[in-house]
């Protein structure tokens, strides 16, 4: 796996810190809490999940120092990880990083679409995946996948049935007439291009995993 270059001794405490959060073990890749922490430090979700095993197994002489120092005392590890956070960038994380290469990818996904508050790349994925398992005629909002996966992320059911209209226009073998153009329809382009023509088996995958991070 290729790891990102901005991983610091430092950020080990706050993996830790969240390892230890109640139920105290390892966390799906893509919970929020994993999530919420792989976007504070610029690192993808699966790479945090990588490093938390390691968390896990105390494969390093440096982690079992830090078990042993707070395995055993949380209260003091909050105190710690609040005080490295202050001191983080200076209260300027924007120019701590300024200059250092991350990818992206992974934070745009999580990032709420231009235009449309409180819609995230990630509920797209998950929109497609449904898109996949459906039939045309059922995709509307009485249809209970429909309305359960609304409520899973706290959404109407019409978004979701707005967004499978957009990728009825995408979809190569229904091109069916195009919704409304604006930040939707673009957003489900961008997820569309990245997915569409994915293996839906691994798609399935993906979207199973990200359903965490609605939990």
């Amino acid at each position: 796996m290729t790891r990102t270059n901005n991983w610091t001794d430092e950020d080990w405490l706050l993996l830790l810190q969240l390892y230890l959060r109640k139920p105290v073990g390892l966390k799906p890749p893509y919970s929020r809490p994993v999530v919420d922490l792989a976007l504070e430090l610029h690192v993808p979700p699966g790479e945090l999940f990588a490093r938390m095993c390691s968390v896990a197994n105390l494969e390093t002489p440096l982690l079992e120092r830090m078990w042993q120092k707070y395995g055993a005392n949380p209260r003091r590890l909050a105190r710690v990880a609040a005080l490295l956070r202050s001191m983080r960038g200076f209260g300027n994380a924007e120019a701590f990083y300024s200059g250092v290469a991350v990818c992206q990818t992974f934070e745009r996904d999580f990032l709420p679409v231009g235009g449309l508050p409180g819609v995230k790349p990630v509920m797209l994925v998950l929109i497609l995946d449904l898109y996949f398992r459906l039939t045309p005629p059922t995709m509307v909002a009485r249809t209970p996948e429909v309305a359960e996966l609304g409520r899973l992320m706290r959404v109407g059911a019409d978004l979701v049935v707005d967004a499978m209209a957009a990728y009825r226009h995408l979809d190569p073998y229904l091109r069916h007439a195009a919704p409304r153009a604006g930040a939707l329809l673009d957003a489900c382009r961008e997820v569309w291009s990245r997915y569409g023509n994915a293996d839906p088996v691994e798609l399935a995958s993906y979207a199973a995993q990200l359903r965490e991070y609605f939990c």
